[in-house]
């Protein structure tokens, strides 16, 4: 079957490809931020992102609002501005401060927690080419970090941190893409955070140049982005097959720090980042191989 009619038929390759495209995204506002440096403070600079996003999705939010929210989902709004704010800060920090790749590598942690969390509180099967993906995908990130576990700075210790934050946030989209639009689910992200930020962006307020508000506002609409083809992604396949996709990002942020900024690539990189590929294209094989089963099922292709 060719791969357009494969995408148009499978839910699962729709949630792969979805989160290949996000993995783009992510590395893009990856690089900006790195761009940027230290010279905002790290909140400050998140709160302008949020503020410039919620600008820019509000006006789809409003289109697609559901009317009036359960106690159940404002509580699971809530509590995702909360957490992921409290990551986003950890993450714009360590950003400034430590290599893209080493970032993206450091960041793996939250598959882990991601996975486990999704098994006890989402219900989702965790089958054995799934927790391979992302067992290998997590070694091949500490494949990379093996030398830097030497000497734990504060930008690692920050990026570890706010692992556990984004793997709470990750799960509460998920259980909010049953009844909510992934456009409102984004766009709730976005607003939340930036109330969350305000009273930390008012404390270190310093008056960014119009050349850091330029790239803050391109930060918004990759990020933006993002965030929607991420949750797209979670709609369409369990995040047990969607994340260990994610590892692609480590490869494409090694990429952009080498081209862009100059950052070595050692020969950790490169092992850790073979590793990486590898669970990922075989995940992406084996979905594929039952995507195609599912086409004419079978008594055993209904049990996958």
């Amino acid at each position: 079957m060719p791969l357009p009619a494969a995408l148009q038929n499978s839910k699962t390759l729709q949630g792969i490809a979805w989160m290949v495209l996000s993995s783009f995204l992510f590395v893009g506002m990856t690089g900006i931020i790195r761009h940027l440096g230290s010279g905002l403070p790290a909140v400050e600079a998140a709160f302008i992102r949020y503020f410039l996003g919620s600008l820019m999705i509000l006006p789809m939010v409003i289109r697609h609002w559901p009317g009036r929210l359960s106690k159940r989902e404002t509580g699971f709004y809530t509590l995702r501005g909360i957490v992921h704010a409290g990551g986003v800060i950890l993450w714009f920090y360590a950003m400034a401060r430590i290599p893209i790749a080493e970032v993206t590598a450091i960041g793996y942690v939250a598959p882990i927690f991601v996975t486990i969390g999704a098994a006890l509180f989402l219900g989702e099967r965790l089958q054995f080419r799934r927790i391979g993906g992302v067992i290998c995908g997590f070694i091949g990130a500490l494949i990379i970090l093996r030398p830097g576990f030497q000497e734990i700075n504060l930008g690692q210790m920050a990026q570890l941190c706010a692992a556990p934050l984004f793997a709470i946030s990750f799960i509460l989209a998920k259980k909010l893409t049953e009844t909510q639009d992934s456009s409102v689910i984004v766009g709730m992200l976005t607003i939340a955070c930036t109330i969350a930020l305000l009273p930390g962006a008012i404390f270190q307020w310093r008056n960014p140049t119009l050349e850091e508000l330029l790239w803050l506002t391109l930060a918004a609409v990759i990020a933006t982005a993002a965030h929607y083809t991420l949750t797209r992604a979670f709609q369409a396949a369990p995040i047990t097959v969607t994340q260990p996709l994610g590892f692609l990002q480590l490869i494409w942020a090694a990429i952009l720090g080498v081209l862009a900024f100059g950052e070595p690539l050692d020969p950790y990189v490169m092992i850790g980042g073979a590793v990486i590929i590898g669970a990922a294209t075989y995940i992406s094989h084996r979905e594929l191989q039952v995507s195609r089963q599912q086409q004419t099922p079978t008594a055993i292709a209904t049990k996958v």
